[in-house]
């Protein structure tokens, strides 16, 4: 029916460098009519802060996120480059804003979407890197053969609902957007910046996530950078697991193509073919 003349399996890319970066994102719309996530790179953030960097995977506030956050003045703080603190306070106040925002704009457009977004991003100063979660979409950061989630929960505490729109559970009045029965406060962790530890970072929406555990999609894109040293091949090889977006982030110690690696690599897809040919003949 419609829904298979609508497919496109295409891939969607994008890269660039800068800020002793690479990265990379990815998407496909896949079996869905519509692509349910966006993304938006930003190299280097203008004014004082060309040495930050700002990369989102979201749906609306894609376009209009890093506007909130930047000019809101909690993230400006002093004249000189802002505090943890006020980076930290800039970016929850920056998705409060564009919440209602997006609220607003549902409201003059009779019979708009009023469903919820998650979206997940990563904001790095050369001292810190600031991982932003609302809903169930994630951020990897992959230093010295580990991985730090951008989901960490405290022991002991409830899962409380996030996400940007979902304005029907936002309605109970005397409270506040964040005492709402889905909250629009991001979750914001900030992690010092070692100087060659941190290899790469990976933001993606909640679909893989269904799919694949953190540590599985470390080694993933590890291998791959170790095989091959095209960044757009590793995304793509991630996106057609899912319907989403990915965004992979490289650092100057990211790994660098391993001729041991390949030879493994090499000899297991001789070994595979090996098994499906002898399996084959065997049905037959």
């Amino acid at each position: 029916g419609s829904i298979f003349r609508q497919t496109k399996m295409e891939e969607h890319n994008a890269q660039g460098q800068g800020n002793e970066l690479q990265y990379e994102l990815s998407s496909m719309q896949g079996w869905h009519i519509e692509m349910e996530d966006a993304h938006t790179a930003v190299i280097a953030l203008p004014t004082r802060l060309e040495t930050w960097s700002f990369f989102a995977v979201a749906k609306y506030c894609c376009e209009h996120l890093l506007d909130h956050i930047a000019n809101n003045q909690g993230f400006k703080g002093s004249a000189g480059a802002p505090s943890v603190e006020n980076v930290k306070n800039g970016i929850r106040t920056g998705f409060l804003e564009i919440d209602e925002h997006m609220r607003v704009m549902a409201e003059k457009k009779d019979g708009a979407d009023r469903s919820g977004s998650t979206a997940v991003s990563v904001l790095l100063s050369p001292q810190h890197t600031y991982f932003t979660n609302c809903g169930d979409s994630r951020g990897l950061l992959c230093r010295n053969r580990k991985f730090i989630s951008s989901q960490i929960h405290v022991k002991g505490s409830l899962a409380v609902s996030i996400a940007l729109g979902d304005f029907d559970y936002k309605c109970i009045h005397g409270k506040g957007p964040t005492e709402q029965l889905v909250s629009t406060e991001p979750k914001v962790h900030d992690i010092e910046r070692p100087e060659e530890d941190d290899q790469f970072t990976i933001l993606a929406c909640d679909g893989i996530w269904d799919v694949v555990r953190n540590e599985e999609l470390c080694d993933f894109v590890r291998s791959g950078l170790e095989v091959s040293d095209d960044p757009e091949k590793v995304c793509n090889e991630v996106v057609d697991t899912y319907n989403i977006s990915v965004i992979l982030i490289c650092f100057p110690n990211a790994p660098k193509v391993s001729a041991e690696a390949g030879k493994k690599e090499a000899e297991l897809d001789k070994y595979l073919e090996c098994r499906v040919e002898e399996i084959i003949k065997n049905i037959n």
